[in-house]
């Protein structure tokens, strides 16, 4: 199999790299770099270039692959919040996808799947609510986001292809993403809740993160929006007390949200945000969780 990646330096796409590379797979970077011709990298990849900015996709880097994965995009809690980032964050998953869309429905050969990655903050702030894929979109500017963001892969299925859009959550691992920061801290033993604790936060680990995508570019009758996050979610207060068992630290140092927006403006929003999701498609398509619980997920990151 042939799969062609954005995004392949993250976190996730790094992940998903090695584990197609080690089973036997071709895998095309689509990276940001000035790549004029497609070259072969240490780890056995291809590069080609793209600007998701600009519209643009080397000639041929689509050619005769089987998948397309697309997990690129600036990195929602990377900066402070301002109009100038959110653009910029709106930007690069909504022009990129545009792009990789429209460059996937112009092949003579089309791929089987274009897997465009999306997030659970699609639903908003939806409290205690058990959230499905059927729940309907929020209206706070993550929300919005992710609206768009999944509008702009309509290009490949007009041309009939099928599209999958994995919402994730929070991705479980020490290697980075919210957890590679927050663990360090927990470590320290000046972890602790964050806001009030109440929040739902669903979680994810990494292993099942990349088993799911893979399960999901395998099986053809998988498509659609697919929450990729795990079983069972718990409140923020309840994830802080499972890392504090598990790292045997203390979990007493909670966070106000105050102090939250201080550093992180509007982001604070989202992050004492609550949603409460489950990911019912995932589990009807019979995809089973290594790691089903938060602490499972926490203890394979370690």
């Amino acid at each position: 199999m042939r799969v062609a990646i954005t995004g392949s330096s993250g976190l996730i796409g790094s992940a998903l790299t090695r584990s197609l590379l080690a089973d036997g797979h071709e895998v095309v970077r689509l990276t940001r770099g000035q790549t004029n011709t497609s070259g072969v990298t240490l780890d056995g990849s291809e590069t080609a270039h793209w600007d998701p900015i600009a519209g643009t996709l080397q000639p041929g880097a689509l050619v005769g692959v089987d998948a397309v994965v697309h997990l690129a995009g600036a990195g929602v809690g990377e900066k402070r919040w301002n109009d100038a980032y959110k653009r910029e964050i709106r930007d690069s998953r909504v022009l990129g996808t545009r792009t990789i869309a429209t460059a996937i429905a112009a092949l003579d050969t089309k791929p089987r799947v274009l897997v465009s990655g999306s997030a659970v903050g699609y639903y908003g702030d939806t409290g205690d609510l058990v959230v499905d894929e059927s729940v309907p979109a929020g209206g706070d500017f993550l929300a919005r986001l992710c609206v768009e963001w999944e509008a702009a892969a309509k290009p490949a299925v007009d041309a009939g292809v099928r599209v999958a859009h994995p919402r994730t959550g929070l991705v479980v691992s020490a290697k980075g993403g919210a957890w590679g920061r927050l663990l360090p801290l927990f470590r320290l033993g000046v972890g602790g809740t964050l806001g009030s604790g109440r929040q739902y936060w669903p979680c994810i680990s990494l292993d099942d993160q990349i088993a799911a995508l893979r399960f999901v570019i395998d099986r053809d009758d998988v498509a659609g929006p697919l929450n990729f996050t795990g079983p069972e979610p718990l409140t923020n207060r309840d994830v802080t007390r499972a890392v504090g068992r598990i790292l045997r630290r203390p979990t007493l140092a909670p966070v106000p949200e105050f102090a939250l927006r201080l550093v992180v403006g509007e982001f604070a929003d989202s992050i004492t945000a609550s949603c409460r999701a489950v990911p019912a498609a995932l589990l009807a398509a019979g995809f089973t969780f290594r790691h089903p619980t938060v602490e499972q997920a926490v203890a394979a990151a370690l």
